[in-house]
Order: structure tokens, then sequence, then C-alpha cells
């Protein structure tokens, strides 16, 4: 008797982009949900760049999130494809941080907020009125990602343009970590992060690829690593992770 082959398991694979570099990132400022961040010349340039590495990826949509960093990036990522068109989707949007919105990474260190959103982010909620749990934005960003993994053909590899600490939240969701996990991972400006959805779990097949040399991985003589100290993501303690993802590089 001939066995009854299984049935191929649905696979959407989803390419995770955080937008391309912002004045804001360079200043060490938490932008949020402020209007009119724009990409900064760096951050236009990083955009071509990754469209470039991307056209041989064969993408069935392109998502991003409704903040005008994130726009221009999809944008640039999604032309010369065939009239493929941006699509926006809220719940892919930055965290909103509430009273953080606008401020300097260099003063909220200060906030004792701050050692909770590093070592215990579960159960941190931004303050203010529009202020949102970290748990509650990974929650909704997550919905996201399945709705459109469902939504899509299996087979399907689609892209989404969102930010740093929504693009780790979900990578940490494909990794199985808990919450309190996700400050470990690092996502960069115009980084690329993939994961492959079956049915029976997420496989996470690249990490905030920039497809840089490596030679940022070589330390840096003492000297100079204490200048570069000074001014590398705003003075922020080292170990601690820059809160909306700061402007890139080595923590």
């Amino acid at each position: 008797m001939t066995r009854a082959r299984p049935k191929a398991q649905p696979v959407t694979t989803l390419v995770l982009v955080r937008h391309g570099r912002t004045a804001a990132n360079a200043d060490g400022t938490l932008a949020g949900w402020t209007p009119g961040v724009d990409l900064d010349d760096a951050g236009r340039a990083q955009s071509e760049q990754l469209a470039d590495r991307l056209r041989p990826v064969a993408l069935a949509a392109v998502v991003s999130s409704p903040l005008e960093r994130c726009l221009q990036t999809a944008q640039a990522l999604a032309a010369g494809r065939d009239g493929l068109q941006v699509q926006v989707d809220p719940d892919l949007g930055e965290c909103h941080y509430g009273d953080w919105t606008g401020r300097k990474l260099a003063d909220l260190v200060k906030d004792p907020l701050w050692r909770v959103v590093q070592a215990h982010p579960s159960a941190a909620r931004f303050p203010g009125a529009d202020g949102e749990a970290l748990r509650d934005m990974q929650a909704r960003a997550v919905d996201s990602v399945r709705t459109w993994n469902a939504r899509l053909p299996s087979g399907s590899t689609w892209l989404a343009v969102s930010h740093a600490d929504v693009i780790k939240a979900v990578v940490a969701d494909a990794l199985g970590l808990h919450l309190d996990q996700f400050q470990r991972i690092q996502v960069d400006p115009c980084s690329v992060s993939v994961v492959r959805y079956t049915e029976l779990r997420p496989f996470v097949v690249r990490l905030n690829d920039t497809g840089r040399s490596l030679d940022g991985l070589v330390p840096p003589p003492r000297r100079r690593a204490r200048r570069e100290r000074a001014t590398a993501e705003h003075a922020l303690p080292v170990g601690d992770a820059a809160v909306g993802g700061g402007a890139g590089g080595t923590p």
C-alpha cells in the first residue's frame, strides 16, 4: 500500500526592516510618534542600498508603519516592483512612549522607569495619557504579523518596515523569549531580520543584517574607546539598550 505523503505545511517568510536613520536617531532623541520625522541623508542612502540588496527577492506585499520615516523607507524598497503598493498598518507603528516622546535618551537614563525598561520591560508602561505598555506593543505587533501571514498565500515572502522596539519584540516572540529578554536583541537602522513561519514554529534565519564590513567588531584602542563611549548612543550606561533603537552600531 502506498503511504499518503504528508501535506506540505504553510510557510510564510517575513522580512523585517527597520527604517533608515533620522536626525532624531543621530542626536539621541526619542522620536516616538512625533510627526514629520524624516530620513536624513544617511537614512536615504541606507534605504537605496537596501533596495538594491533586496532586488532579487520577490515580495508578495510591502507593509509599513504609518510614520514618515518608515513610509519613506518602504517606498524606496517597493520602487520598481511592478506597481507593488506600500500598505499601511498602524499596529506596526512605533511604541507610544507618552511623556518620554521628544526627550533625549541621555536625560531619560535618570528616570527611574529607565531601569524597569532595561531589566523588566514586561512591567513597563510609559507615562502620560497616551503612554503604552511594552507588553501591549508586542501583542499588537505580533497579532499584525500573524494576520498578514494568514492573509497571504502559503509560500509568500513579505516585507514589513517598522521600528527597533517593535521588531525586537516580534523577533523575541519568534525566538520563544520572554519580553524581559528583548533588550538583548539589537536592531540597527535599515537592518534586515528574517523570520520564517511554519505551522509548527517560527525560525529566525537572519538578524540585524546591515551588510556592513565586520571591521566594527574589533574593539578600538582603549583611549579611543573612552572617547567614543562619551558620544556613542549619547553616553548611555554600558550594557543599556537605546530605547527606540538608537542610531546603530556596536553597543
